[in-house]
């Protein structure tokens, strides 16, 4: 099963494609999609938008798992967020690839068997998993690795339950 994991946002969107297949996983390509702060907010959606175009169409996913979006202090910028978000998960919609969602918390139990493990647990572990030299930057790659890994991890229990 090939995996796109995203962790959205509007400067910067992570994403990871995986292959899980028999309990052992395959990098395909990670990296992160980003908008300059100086560009008209509705530029950064068709960027975001195209680039996750360009992810589905040439990847070809089974499954994208994406960060469940959470609300901070922060007003304008969830709103934000969540508009970048609403256009990823439009993307994936429209190929009809199916989508998951995950808290911070199940992610960091899937990846290290500890939901409030820090974010440098997780990073190392995510790099452990997937057998790379170094940590995934920027921060958000590593993040959209690590929510692919929970969805590969998820799975399995998520296709009993249907």
């Amino acid at each position: 099963m090939i995996i796109l994991g995203i962790d959205p946002g509007y400067a910067i969107v992570g994403y990871g494609l995986i292959r899980y297949e028999r309990a052992k996983f395959e990098v395909l390509h990670y990296g992160a999609i980003t908008t300059a702060a100086k560009q008209p907010f509705e530029e950064r959606l068709k960027i975001i938008h195209e680039g996750m175009c360009y992810l589905l169409d040439n990847f070809h996913p089974q499954a994208m798992a994406i960060e469940r979006l959470y609300f901070t202090s922060n007003q304008k910028t969830a709103i934000d967020v969540a508009q970048a978000r609403g256009v990823m998960l439009l993307s994936a919609i429209e190929r009809q690839v199916p989508i998951f969602e995950y808290t911070p918390l199940q992610v960091k139990q899937a990846v290290v068997g500890y939901g409030k493990a820090v974010k440098k647990q997780v990073m190392e572990m995510t790099r452990m998993i997937l057998h790379l030299k170094e940590v995934p930057k920027p921060d958000d790659t590593a993040d959209a690795l690590a929510i692919a890994i929970c969805h590969a991890h998820s799975a399995g229990s998520r296709l009993r339950m249907l």
